[in-house]
């Protein structure tokens, strides 16, 4: 008989496997589960050189999955970059880029953040001179909480190009002085990718950052991870990483087409070069990404409806597709051939408007290749229309869901504000998706938009439409709110699926990998609103103890 190479017994475990819910005691070998069963079933597969793990009633449940994270950007800015968080005021935002600029010399680029909407009145109407008054021999670029906005002084816009007398920048918005006409240092998507690039990180940088990263998401349970928009540098790391056995999760990487934040849009022959050489054991690349709109604090995500006069916007105007990144025919085209070479994309869309135009491509794409395995992602997927809802399941389309980007936060006034209290009680509309058929995944999106990547708070944000942190009381949309189980789903199972290893990881089943977690309580019978604060015990990956706490 087979003998394990670890047992795991007095234990509750939550397989999420449909037939077998529940069980006592976990047997794993190589790396991924050799049974599951009673402990005295399990015991049989002792042997001489298996490691028992006895948990006095502790729960074992499936490692979790993060469908849309930033884990380079995450890390470095939790390493090397600005942050003063979600709630700091602007003075103290400049304080810190005053520090930075005295630590460092003027050869570094002083990056960081974040900075707000409800910050832009007291800015004036030429932000870049508050900069400039900090310093003008450094190069300093400051992103929104969104990340599709920056704040530059002269030095970064003159590096940059972005001076007077330059042509825009299609798709993307800069800022001029009424009184001067120069760049004010505002931009917004496209136009932030010139100042973007200014930022580099260093091979010692980036292999210190993917250590802190897999050291934080294993803290928090994850054994999956979806990077959702990698350019080369990114899918160098992570390919370098996992050659060193220090990539500590299963991940995906969407390898860019079309973003604002890079340019020109990367050719698919290209592409295919990028996926053929960073391919690795731990790290599949059978992914794109694109945008199809920004976001609501610049305007820029694409809506059905006008935003809110009150914002200042100009209703008479309105166009829904003005704020469409990419045009119809050109999108629709962008899907068919991403599609035909076997690239599963995740599309950016914020606004009904973007995300009909998301859905009108994947049909574009079922039309002209036939339906395919591959099931096409809309990220964040915020405001769906009604038409629409049902269009998910019809499509085998997947609705990504970022809680952490909805529930009430630093942000939520803003929202309100520019797209009025009705509009967002259709936001993130989980309730709804669910009823139609639409299969959901969990993304946070940190370091964009979210403090954190715990997916806790967003878990348990999902139950309750509250955000734990008491600094922000109320509820938003709560007869959106989902159960437990029908939220669990999307960070464990469903993920699996869009990671493209079903029957392989999301759920406790033998010949799946040996990926789980270890709980001091079952969270099947904690209040929702204490999900939010659980901490793993253990984290294992492969049968591998990534994080012990």
């Amino acid at each position: 008989m087979i003998k394990a190479d670890r047992i795991w017994t007095g234990c509750n475990i939550l397989t999420l496997d449909q037939h077998t819910p529940r069980s006592r005691a976990i047997a794993t070998r190589k790396g991924k589960i050799l049974a599951i069963g009673t402990t005295s079933e399990i015991k049989n597969l002792v042997g001489p050189k298996t490691k028992e793990h006895s948990l006095a009633g502790k729960l074992i449940m499936p490692g979790l999955i993060e469908s849309h994270t930033h884990v380079l950007w995450g890390a470095c800015r939790s390493l090397f970059d600005i942050y003063v968080g979600f709630e700091a005021s602007l003075s103290e935002l400049l304080d810190a880029v005053k520090m930075k600029c005295d630590q460092v010399g003027p050869d570094r680029v002083i990056f960081g953040g974040p900075w707000r909407p409800a910050m832009r009145a007291k800015m004036g109407s030429n932000p870049r001179k508050i900069l400039d008054a900090i310093s003008e021999h450094h190069t300093i670029v400051l992103h929104d909480a969104s990340q599709h906005l920056m704040w530059c002084n002269s030095k970064a816009l003159n590096l940059a190009g972005i001076v007077k007398g330059c042509n825009g920048i299609p798709g993307g918005v800069i800022e001029f002085d009424p009184a001067t006409d120069e760049p004010n240092g505002i931009l917004a998507e496209t136009a932030t990718a010139p100042v973007r690039a200014l930022v580099k990180r260093s091979l010692v940088e980036l292999a210190s950052a993917i250590k802190e990263a897999m050291r934080y998401f294993n803290s928090m349970g994850f054994t999956g991870l979806k990077e959702p928009m990698a350019f080369e540098e990114e899918l160098k790391t992570y390919y370098l990483a996992d050659q060193r056995g220090e990539l500590t999760v299963h991940m995906a990487a969407h390898i860019v087409h079309s973003s604002p934040l890079g340019g020109l849009p990367v050719p698919f022959d290209a592409m295919d070069e990028l996926r053929k050489k960073y391919s690795h054991e731990n790290l599949h690349l059978n992914f794109a990404k694109i945008f199809i709109d920004g976001v609501a604090p610049g305007f820029t995500a694409s809506f059905l409806e006008p935003y809110m006069p009150e914002s200042g916007y100009d209703v008479a105007s309105h166009d829904p597709d003005r704020t469409l990144l990419i045009p119809r025919d050109k999108l629709n085209n962008m899907l068919i051939e991403l599609d035909d070479r076997g690239y599963t994309v995740k599309m950016h869309a914020v606004g009904d408007n973007a995300i009909r135009a998301g859905l009108n491509a994947i049909e574009a794409a079922r039309s002209a290749n036939g339906m395919s395995r591959l099931r096409h992602e809309i990220a964040h997927c915020n405001f769906v229309s009604d038409k629409d809802l049902s269009r998910f399941k019809l499509l085998e389309a997947v609705a990504e869901l970022s809680p952490k980007m909805w529930y009430p936060n630093p942000g939520t006034s803003i929202q309100i504000s520019l797209l009025g209290n009705t509009r967002m009680q259709k936001n993130h509309r989980l309730k709804d998706l669910l009823k139609a058929g639409a299969e959901m995944i969990y993304g946070s999106d940190w370091p964009a938009a979210a403090p954190d990547a715990n997916p806790w708070s967003g878990l348990s944000g999902m139950i309750t439409r509250c955000n734990s942190d008491p600094s922000y009381p109320g509820v938003l949309a709560p007869h959106q709110a989902i159960s437990l189980f029908d939220a669990l789903p999307l960070f464990t199972t469903n993920g699996a699926r869009a990671l493209g290893m079903e029957g392989l990881a999301g759920k406790l089943e033998q010949g799946h990998w040996a990926d789980f977690i270890v709980l001091d309580e079952d969270i099947l019978k904690m209040p929702p609103e204490q999900i939010a604060f659980v901490k793993p015990k253990m984290t294992i990956w492969k049968d591998q103890i990534v994080y012990e706490r």
